[in-house]
């Protein structure tokens, strides 16, 4: 058997996606695989992702980041789910935790207890029985356990934090651990004119950067993916219409929630985002409906505090390559599709991105079954991320503007008409392909949005009411007691790992 071993590696593109792929390369590697970061200065990034979910734990510890570091130096604070307003209807009000719902007793799901109970009674509201929705809500924050018999194990976080000072840390790390930074501005792709392989890439200086594997972090623009290799582009935007945001920083009003925030709008949404130092803010709209100006002049009014610089306008379109890994080129990030942050996938989806290509890492044969793979779970991703996406507009009674009327009323994706139905009849909720997003998130979207089964698992009818009153008040308890003991998310902050001043 002759191994033909990948021996260079050229990360096309840094920010947050260049970055974490070159760190993430250089720990699995280990020193064997020459890698280059090729980036300019006279590109910017997106840089304004700043709220995550709690997989990015993972992928720092796969780093081996000290965490109080990362968040020191990224001037993070945590984050426990995602407060969502007006979403359902005009003043409403719900959370999106992390974590779960109670547990699961007698072989069913804790929310079918719940049904039941609240069908014979009042059970209290479904964040009363999750512990980070109750830390949330009360502002306290604690780092889990890992004794599974103590409830503080039930605690799950990520963090908000600044994307270019993540970035600017990643940076660092893979740099010591070998990794090259080249300062240039590409101007010619070089391909085999045989296979049509990438050879390399041209800079304005005439250097010629070659590598065995590319990897695309170039962002919208897919400068290898796309413009090079031409991977087509699925356009979702006939179910996610919104195509702009606006963000700007603000100060900070008052100490930072461990949530963040996301206030429906007329024409989109708003996003708050709580850092140490600074309050992260947007406006994500759809420009069938509102004028950059207005998107703007409406998200400055809203600030809690005096912004810190000017706004800054993106401009995207919702959707997904048709392959992301195409020859000896797999795009990471941007390059590979856009979901908009409404749930915070953006860094995750980068994350994914990198893990799932050290899984299926090649060799120079680039043997296409690899890459089909990589394409096959990479669409599925996609796909069921956007449908939980489009489940937050879908499931609206709101008929106050016209974007709200279309998201309404428009015609859905098959998987995601499955997924209401089911639920809609019993409740009942099943995971396709390994995807993100579980039975609690899912739930609590669906409820906090007046999506709501017409029955119960029968299941969850087969055990004593009382019994069952009784041990889900005891759960009840325990959440409000653990919470009660925890220390506030400042607190918690300036104890373990409060930032230096900006």
């Amino acid at each position: 058997m002759t191994q033909q071993a990948i021996e260079t590696v050229a990360v096309i593109g840094g920010g947050t996606a260049g970055w974490m792929a070159a760190a993430a390369l250089a720990r699995k590697l280990r020193g064997t695989v020459r890698i280059t970061l090729v980036e300019s200065a006279e590109i910017g990034t997106v840089g304004v992702g700043e709220a995550t979910i709690p997989p990015i734990v993972d992928f720092n510890t796969f780093l081996g980041i000290d965490e109080t570091a990362f968040i020191q130096a990224t001037q993070a604070s945590f984050k426990l789910g995602i407060e969502l307003r007006d979403w359902g209807a005009p003043g409403d009000r719900y959370l999106h935790p992390f974590g779960r719902y109670g547990l699961d007793f007698e072989g069913a799901s804790f929310h079918q207890h719940w049904l039941r109970q609240r069908e014979l009674g009042d059970p209290g509201t479904l964040d009363e029985y999750c512990l980070p929705a109750a830390a949330a809500r009360a502002g306290k924050f604690f780092r889990p356990v890992k004794d599974t018999r103590n409830i503080l194990s039930m605690l799950a976080y990520a963090f908000h934090f600044d994307a270019s000072r993540y970035a600017a840390f990643l940076r660092a790390y893979a740099e010591e651990r070998g990794v090259v930074r080249q300062e240039g501005k590409i101007v010619e792709v070089v391909q085999r004119p045989l296979d049509g392989f990438i050879e390399g890439v041209r800079l304005e200086s005439g250097e010629v950067i070659e590598a065995d594997l590319f990897v695309d972090c170039t962002g919208f623009r897919g400068l290898l993916i796309e413009q090079t290799l031409e991977a087509g582009f699925e356009d979702w935007s006939h179910w996610l219409p919104c195509d702009r945001a606006v963000a700007v920083p603000s100060q900070n009003v008052g100490p930072p929630e461990p949530y963040t925030r996301s206030t429906a709008q007329r024409a989109g949404w708003r996003w708050r985002i709580p850092l140490q130092h600074r309050t992260g803010n947007g406006y994500v709209h759809c420009s069938q409906f509102i004028s950059e100006d207005e998107a703007t002049a409406d998200l400055l009014a809203g600030l809690d505090g005096e912004a810190l610089a000017e706004p800054r306008m993106l401009r995207f379109k919702t959707g997904r390559r048709r392959k992301s890994w195409i020859r000896n080129c797999v795009a990471i990030g941007l390059a590979s599709g856009f979901l908009e942050p409404l749930e915070s996938t953006s860094i995750h989806m980068i994350q994914t991105g990198i893990f799932r290509l050290l899984a299926l890492f090649p060799d120079r044969t680039f043997d296409p079954v690899l890459a089909e793979e990589y394409n096959r779970q990479a669409a599925n991703e996609y796909a069921r991320l956007r449908d939980f996406v489009i489940l937050h507009y879908h499931a609206t009674t709101r008929s106050d503007s016209p974007l709200w009327d279309h998201v309404r009323t428009m015609e859905i994706p098959e998987t995601l008409q499955r997924k209401l139905a089911l639920f809609r009849s019993q409740g009942r909720f099943f995971r396709e392909d390994e995807e993100l997003f579980s039975e609690t998130s899912w739930v609590a979207v669906m409820m906090g949005q007046g999506v709501m089964p017409r029955a119960y698992d029968p299941v969850a009818a087969a055990h004593d009411p009382e019994a069952m009153r009784q041990r889900m008040e005891r759960f009840r308890h325990a959440v409000a007691h653990a919470a009660a003991e925890m220390p506030t998310h400042q607190a918690f902050i300036d104890r373990y790992c409060k930032a230096p001043p900006v």
